[in-house]
This record gives C-alpha cells, sequence and structure tokens, in this order.
C-alpha cells in the first residue's frame, strides 16, 4: 500500500500531496530556520521529484542564500504567512515540505539534525538522532 503525504497552509489556501517518499528527514537549527519557524528549529521531509508533488493554491516567495551559497526558495501562503514548503534553485528537483504542514504530522521520522552547531541549550531534540554542525554532504 502507498502512503500519501498531504498537508498545506493554516487556512487551506495552499495544498500538496505526493506518493513519493522522502529521502530526507531532519530537524534544522540554522538561524534563518531559528527566525522563520519563531522557535530553534525548522523539520522537513525532502522528496526526490518536485514533479511528484501535486501543489494547489498560490504561494508567495522570498529567496536566501544559504551557508553554501546556494539560494533557497521558500514558499508561504500569502494569507495566513504559514511556510509551506521550500525550493533550492542548484538543485530545482528537490522540495522540502515543513514537518508541521503535514495533516499528519506524525508522519515525520526525523534522522538527524543538522546545524547544530548554532543550536540552543534550550531547544531540546532527541539526543538519539546523529548530529551535524552543519549540512552533510552526499
Amino acid at each position: 500500500m502507498t502512503r500519501r503525504y498531504s498537508g498545506g497552509c493554516a487556512c487551506g489556501a495552499i495544498r500538496y500531496e505526493t506518493s513519493s517518499e522522502p529521502i530526507f528527514e531532519n530537524h534544522c537549527q540554522c538561524r534563518e530556520c531559528q527566525k522563520r519557524s519563531g522557535t530553534g528549529h525548522g523539520s522537513y521531509l525532502t522528496f526526490p521529484e518536485r514533479a511528484d508533488v501535486t501543489i494547489t493554491g498560490k504561494a508567495n516567495t522570498w529567496r536566501v542564500a544559504g551557508d553554501s551559497g546556494n539560494e533557497k526558495i521558500h514558499a508561504f501562503c500569502p494569507t495566513c504567512g504559514t511556510p509551506v514548503y521550500l525550493t533550492q534553485v542548484a538543485m530545482p528537483e528537490l522540495i522540502a515540505v515543513h514537518a508541521t504542514s503535514l495533516d499528519d504530522p506524525g508522519q515525520f521520522n526525523p534522522q538527524v539534525v543538522t546545524y547544530a552547531i548554532r543550536g540552543h541549550a534550550w531547544d531540546m531534540i532527541d539526543p538519539s538522532l546523529k548530529t551535524f554542525d552543519r549540512m552533510p554532504h552526499g
């Protein structure tokens, strides 16, 4: 049986759905994720093919360069402001959705913590997860 991942923004204006499996699930403690989430980290499921994710509704976007210099394109709802997904200029085939935008956030199964070097002592994350000071490669 194929598992489906679906979700969207808080007001329902933007929705997404896919039957793809995520290739990476992480908590990210970089400063941009902290600022965007309003807490100590962001949590994401990354899917390998943007083309396999159906998105309805029109998102607004803004761009920011990550530590690598690569631009990330963050998509959010223009009505309620909810961050919903992000893509990368250098790897346009990938799409990452915010774990809490899932209809069933229990589908999120974090594998690692990235940018742990920027984490705060008050942002307690499962200590059994593998941590990386930055984004792992390969």
